[in-house]
């Protein structure tokens, strides 16, 4: 008798979930879901029987997994609603509850409400459990009919505009938009204009409102966040990586309640940005690559992970490091500043080395092979000027390379280097016509010259001015 008091002290208790069904006009417990996402349900007064009945944990994920099959009726309850009650009440429950629906009175009705799972409920579990490296599976979590126009219009924005910027996807799923919107507010007496991201969140009243995340020239590390006191490691990680590397409690400012959270900078307008460690999704593979145990687990911990031999969309061989981004809600590639600007345009393609091992002058640069001339030129230490490289959305750049015969390292600019040098030359050339003609200062070697000096002229340009420069001061004496 002791021993099965302890395993009935040890066996916890579980939900049961029943329906109420409006084409019978009775309750029922659910059994089980065929294939077809169809419910087997259980009459009321039939003995209920060990795995029998759909249960679960009460501190588990109860629904996550049940609801997968057979959502499409979920988000349907016009033939039923779905209750939910404890393991050992069901038989009971079940035929109290098909009175108050046979009976239909307004105050049992009610008393139905109480034990009701709504599909708004579930709605958030599934959000949550979708939650992807690849935003792409998301789900829309908001229309574009619960978007105010009128407040976009105030900012210069509508529906049309944001669709040919390709940020209508983003905002729709519930993140800020992949770029800087340019926004102007018209206040009246004052007009300003800047660049934003855009997000939709809802408000306390269930009302979707429009969300301007603002540029800041930096985040300010030294006050807290949402309770959290960066240390310098904090402060250097966010500022290097974007990322802060660890999870760290918050509280939440509403509600005082504690959450573990992962937070990293949003590297378009400085703004911190918090993340629930229990959100965070970690996927099995990274190109090509199977995780463990451990390398997850130091995902999880927001910590960064290095990976070798990672294979790229284009079938090349890369190395990187990868870190969950709390604004980005998904685990991002990680390139060091030592590494190459091919990295930092083409994350998903291979090391592409800016010079062979031996010092000697590459003839590729990121993909693209120099001709003879501009070869010739490149070994020589000029700037070549190269077109048709490709990015990693397959949008072609182009730029110039200058061979540093020092470092034995290749330059890139998207500005031509000469360009700037001619640039500050010239005003160099510039500064003593600028310096006689207009501030009125003298040059000795062209003091007697008349004319307006040219552009460059240090020295008298021809033989007139050569006879005024040397032509003698008249001295003016005293008259006797």
């Amino acid at each position: 008798m002791e021993k099965l008091n302890q395993n009935r002290k040890i066996k916890p208790v579980s939900d049961t979930l029943m329906v109420p069904d409006n084409s019978i006009n009775g309750v029922e417990m659910v059994k089980d879901f065929d294939k077809d996402g169809n419910l087997r349900r259980l009459p009321r007064d039939e003995k209920k029987e060990n795995n029998q009945l759909i249960s679960g944990d009460k501190h588990g994920d109860l629904f996550s997994n049940i609801f997968s099959n057979f959502y499409r009726q979920l988000k349907n309850p016009v033939y039923f609603s779905f209750l939910k009650v404890s393991e050992n009440d069901a038989v009971h429950s079940a035929k109290d509850f098909g009175q108050h629906v046979d009976q239909t009175s307004p105050e049992q009705k009610k008393k139905l409400k109480e034990y009701e799972l709504l599909p708004k409920d579930t709605n958030q579990l599934k959000n949550q459990n979708t939650m992807e490296n690849n935003t792409e599976n998301q789900e829309y979590r908001f229309q574009p009919e619960q978007i105010d126009w009128k407040t976009m219009e105030k900012f210069g924005l509508n529906q049309e505009k944001l669709e040919k910027m390709n940020a209508m996807d983003s905002l729709l799923r519930g993140f800020k938009t992949n770029t800087l919107i340019p926004i102007t507010i018209d206040l009246g007496t004052a007009v300003s204009r800047m660049d934003v991201r855009l997000s939709l969140q809802t408000g306390d009243t269930g009302d979707v409102a429009v969300h301007l995340h603002g540029i800041r020239k930096e985040p300010n590390l030294n006050l807290k966040f949402l309770g959290h006191e960066f240390t310098e490691e904090d402060k250097k990680n966010l500022r290097e990586s974007g990322n802060m590397g660890r999870v760290v409690d918050l509280i939440n400012p509403k509600t005082d309640e504690i959450i573990p959270s992962v937070i990293s900078r949003d590297r378009l307008t400085n703004e911190l940005v918090a993340y629930r460690a229990e959100y965070m999704k970690i996927p099995d593979e990274i190109k090509g690559i199977k995780l463990d145990d451990q390398q997850k687990q130091t995902l999880f911990e927001g910590k960064p992970l290095y990976l070798e031999g990672m294979t790229s969309k284009k079938g090349e061989p890369f190395d990187a490091t990868v870190q969950f981004n709390a604004d980005k809600r998904y685990v991002e590639f990680i390139f060091n500043n030592n590494q190459s600007q091919q990295q930092t345009h083409q994350q998903d393609q291979s090391n592409q080395p800016l010079q062979n091992n031996n010092g000697e002058v590459p003839r590729v640069f990121r993909g693209q092979e120099l001709d003879d001339k501009q070869y010739e030129k490149f070994k020589a230490g000029e700037t070549v000027y190269v077109d048709g490289l490709t990015d990693s959305k397959g949008k072609a750049y182009q730029g110039y390379i200058t061979f540093n015969k020092e470092t034995s390292k290749t330059e890139f600019s998207f500005t031509n280097p000469n360009k700037l040098k001619e640039k500050a030359q010239t005003s160099e050339d510039h500064k003593t016509q600028k310096a006689v003609n207009s501030d009125g200062r003298t040059n000795e070697a062209t003091r007697n010259v008349k004319e307006p000096l040219e552009p460059k002229q240090q020295q008298p340009a021809n033989k007139q001015q050569e006879a005024q420069q040397k032509k003698p001061v008249k001295s003016r004496g005293r008259k006797i």
